[in-house]
């Protein structure tokens, strides 16, 4: 039987933390900078914790 696999693209977007959720960057990062007030853009620049509602699926993805 083969082994599944890890999802690359999510391996390379989302990393676990130690208590088991998962860290993600902020979308709306990359371009339209100069509207985006530099607080706002501070905050996107922290990681994000991805919800209780999306945790199953990017589990399932990052399985081993």
């Amino acid at each position: 039987m083969p082994k599944m696999k890890t999802h690359s693209g999510a391996s390379k977007r989302f990393k676990a933390t130690g208590k088991g959720k998962f860290r993600a960057r902020h979308a709306m990062t990359s371009h339209n900078l100069g509207k985006k007030s530099p607080g706002r853009k501070r905050r996107l620049g922290k990681p994000a914790i991805v919800s209780d509602h999306n945790r199953p699926q990017v589990k399932g993805l990052l399985r081993k």
